[in-house]
């Protein structure tokens, strides 16, 4: 039987966030916003989202030794993921995130890093036994790049597939690039990889040739509501998205990437599997905060057969 299991590498933050009729501008303040709190960080979105959409995580992280860490690691077990690989840092603090969004979803947002950034490689070795029992790794770009690169080298001695979110943007070695057998940037992302702006369906295929001209596998262009522009050596087919009415979009580009990971897993087919993920990241959109919004996989079922003819 084919191995099922996903191990996610990457970032856990709170989030403070604060709700304003809109972002401000450079040097403004704003009244009158409402402040919550919720879990977040790019890592352990990608992992609740797998969790919630059916998958069996394992995710590998590292928080502080405080109450954030406490609080995130409860929720984790809450959602049936693995945390062994889990790590209490003694003396950074967990990572924290504040959010503005604005009254049409949009948001902005800051990270302090904390112990996001003392995952080393190292600690990824140690999650040696559970990248050997996966069939896919997801990541994300906000832990040390060389972590990254180390967990892609130990996917591919596994014969794990490699789901690589290229987010925060950033430049990327063709070195781990040829490793990645999935790239999922948004438009920004891929323009910043490949020089190339992304604006049209045209522009997102000639993006997705030159990054798999560096050696990714196949690229999955994600373009918000309108959905994701797959090419493969033999596909190039835009999957529409789903018309909602947007809460705030923090986290919509994670729970896509978590509910694709598992339809993948799943054996199902990419371009079914995309379709999958394009639900799971627009019912994210209509709840506020990240990992508050993931669905569960009975949602997502739910809305695909609602959603059945009717896409963006």
């Amino acid at each position: 039987m084919a191995k099922q299991n996903i191990v996610v590498v990457g970032s856990s933050n709170t989030d403070m966030i604060i709700q304003l009729d809109r972002i401000p501008k450079p040097g403004e303040t704003i009244l009158g916003g409402e402040f919550s709190m919720a879990a977040g960080g790019k890592g352990a979105n990608q992992a609740v989202a797998a969790a919630r959409a059916g998958g069996s995580v394992t995710f590998v992280a590292r928080v502080g030794r405080d109450m954030f860490g406490d609080q995130a690691v409860a929720g984790f077990v809450k959602d049936g993921i693995q945390t062994k690989y889990v790590f209490r840092d003694q003396s950074a603090p967990s990572g924290v995130a504040l959010i503005f969004v604005a009254k049409d979803g949009e948001n902005s947002i800051a990270v302090a890093s904390g112990a996001n950034g003392c995952l080393a490689p190292a600690d990824v070795r140690k999650a040696k036994a559970a990248f050997a029992a996966a069939s896919l790794l997801v990541m994300q770009l906000e832990t040390p790049l060389e972590t990254v690169q180390a967990a892609a080298e130990l996917a591919a001695r596994h014969g794990v597939q490699v789901i690589l979110n290229p987010a925060p943007a950033r430049s990327l070695p063709d070195a781990l690039l040829k490793r990645v057998s999935i790239l999922t940037p948004n438009e920004t992302e891929a323009e910043l990889l490949t020089g190339i702006k992304v604006a049209t369906e045209e522009q997102a295929g000639q993006a997705a040739d030159a990054l798999m001209a560096k050696g990714v596998g196949t690229v999955v262009i994600t373009l918000g509501a309108r959905g994701a522009f797959v090419v493969t050596p033999q596909v190039r087919q835009m999957v529409p998205g789903f018309k909602v009415k947007p809460v705030d979009t923090t986290a919509a580009g994670d729970v896509f990437n978590g509910a694709l990971a598992v339809a993948l897993a799943e054996g199902q087919e990419l371009l079914q599997a995309v379709r999958f993920a394009n639900a799971a990241g627009a019912l994210s959109v209509t709840k506020l905060g990240a990992q508050p919004s993931a669905p569960k996989r009975a949602a997502i079922q739910k809305f695909l057969k609602a959603n059945a003819k009717a896409t963006a």
